[in-house]
């Protein structure tokens, strides 16, 4: 995150939300179950109604001082059965298993999914009292997840229903681990060697920080007993890949074809803001989308994929977490301090592969969600991904699964005033329902999204002396405004020398009286976008 104190409210008729009715609603509830702690960061895999939680933190945002950055005491060295069904709660400790075992698995973001009864767990980040720092693990463990849950119902060993390999291409954190067909993908994260340090790599104790930059293709071959990876060629791309701490969700392609798609994830390579687009991912390649822009819900949270056949529409729920944008009152606010937000929100894929986003009337109850788990019910009808077939659930209140814990902040902002004690991991279970054919479920199609200019005012506040970032998909008529508050316009021209791309137009105006707020506009011949800017001495 960065500390630049400031928000930018854009405004305008192109970025306008207007009202879409959507074919499901999401409704949210809370539940308790006894004992359940707070967890965030972590993996979990399922079997018959019961969870299996290994890893992640139980502390809230990370510190930024490097002594107390992921510090031991926060690490999660427990093994964790829940049933919200009967509401239980057991657990015991990682000691029995080996000592590279439970190093790996009391890490904080694994990449890891379920294959059937198996769970496989890849890389983390943590302290390693073998390497005496905090290190990414390279080791894939794969989990037999009844015989856990059921030993440690029973109080019985389990060591045997766990065994690891080793292996560099899966020293990674903060990336997703997919299955595409018979294929799994590793896409982005990171390898990161040492303690954290906002100053950066060179301060303080100093770190190692490698984005893979990539998508690792292989496969698993498991019988049991043996567990052997065939790796396949990687896809590298230091400029749309260059991602972690991100959802990567399954989809149903417009073709009919199971893929996945990377939304958002931090940090871009020139400048420390999430991403706006998203990567599509299939069997065939990947290739990012520029035409759609996410606004909300940019950093890891829970998220339900959710796919209707007859309307040939794939839909992603986003819930709550971070993010560098907000709705408050119908207009989108850019804050660049990238604050905890309660967001829900959709990104709807239509029949001919265009995206769009959509906030829904419902938001999380307080600023939840990031780096928590959507869990969703075994018994829901599911492609071969596990993407909910939207069109065979009941037409009424269906519950689909729970929200488990993730990271619950005091404030938006809390980075800089970090101590350890303005967050915390949230122990909090809520039940998820689609609610279909509800009347009343009007959801906002956020028309920026959608648009083309994706305009940015810089620095915001400034001295009246300031840039306009935008996109221009052709050579066209563009006009720029001032206006003030009351829509009396201060300067109108229009822009000469544009080129298609990303344009900077940079502005020095003395008619501007500091302390005033004023709207900066541009204009084509199909599109308009708003920017309210702050001129401070």
């Amino acid at each position: 995150m960065k500390s630049l104190l400031y928000s930018i409210l854009i405004v305008g008729a192109a970025l306008q939300l207007s009202a879409q009715v959507s074919p499901f609603n999401i409704l949210i509830e809370p539940m308790s179950i006894p004992n359940v702690d707070g967890l965030q960061s972590y993996a979990y895999g399922q079997y018959n109604g019961k969870w299996l939680i290994i890893g992640g933190r139980l502390d809230g945002l990370h510190q930024r001082q490097p002594f107390a950055s992921f510090d031991v005491a926060g690490n999660n060295n427990q093994l964790i059965v829940i049933d919200p069904g009967a509401q239980q709660k057991w657990s015991t400790p990682l000691s029995t298993l080996p000592v590279a075992m439970q190093e790996q698995l009391s890490a904080t973001n694994m990449q890891f999914i379920q294959e059937g009864d198996y769970l496989y767990l890849l890389g983390g980040y943590g302290f390693s009292n073998t390497a005496g720092d905090h290190i990414t693990y390279k080791n894939l463990t794969a989990v037999k997840i009844s015989d856990v849950i059921t030993a440690i119902i029973n109080g019985t060993p389990f060591s045997g229903s766990f065994r690891q390999i080793s292996d560099p291409q899966f020293e990674v954190t903060g990336g997703h681990l997919s299955k595409i067909y018979d294929t799994y993908y590793l896409v982005g994260g990171q390898k990161f060697e040492g303690r954290y340090n906002p100053m950066g790599p060179t301060h303080g104790p100093g770190f190692v920080q490698q984005y893979t930059d990539q998508i690792r293709k292989f496969k698993i071959s498991d019988d049991g007993n043996t567990l052997t990876v065939i790796h396949l060629p990687s896809f590298t791309d230091s400029d749309q890949l260059h991602r972690r701490d991100y959802n990567v969700a399954p989809q149903i392609m417009p073709n009919g074809q199971e893929g996945a798609t990377a939304f958002s994830g931090v940090f871009q390579k020139t400048v420390d803001f999430p991403y706006l687009n998203c990567v599509n991912i299939d069997s065939s390649g990947y290739v990012a989308n520029n035409a759609f822009t996410q606004y909300y819900n940019h950093y890891h949270c829970a998220f339900l994929p959710l796919y209707s056949s007859s309307a040939n529409e794939m839909h992603t729920v986003f819930f709550g977490g971070i993010a560098q944008f907000y709705d408050s009152l119908g207009i989108l606010v850019q804050d660049n301090n990238v604050p905890f937000v309660k967001t829900i929100a959709r990104v709807t894929r239509h029949a001919d592969g265009a995206m769009a986003e959509y906030k829904l009337p419902v938001e999380m109850p307080a600023l939840l969600g990031a780096s928590s788990e959507f869990i969703p019910l075994e018994t829901l009808p599911v492609y071969a991904n596990n993407v909910i077939k939207l069109d065979e659930l009941p037409a009424d209140k269906t519950l689909v699964g729970y929200i488990y814990g993730g990271i619950a902040s005091t404030a938006a902002n809390i980075f800089w005033i970090n101590t350890g004690t303005e967050s915390n991991a949230s122990s909090q279970i809520y039940k998820v329902f689609v609610v279909k054919n509800a009347s009343s479920a009007a959801h906002e199609l956020n028309t920026q999204s959608i648009g083309t200019l994706r305009m940015q005012v810089f620095p915001n506040p400034n001295n009246g002396v300031f840039g306009v970032k935008f996109q221009l998909q052709k050579v066209t008529n563009v006009w720029l405004s001032i206006s003030d508050m009351n829509g009396k316009i201060i300067n109108r021209e229009a822009l000469k020398n544009l080129f298609p791309g990303e344009n900077i137009v940079t502005r020095k105006l003395s008619k501007l009286a500091v302390g005033n707020a004023y709207l900066v506009t541009l204009e084509t011949e199909t599109e308009r976008a708003t920017v309210k800017t702050v001129v401070q001495e």
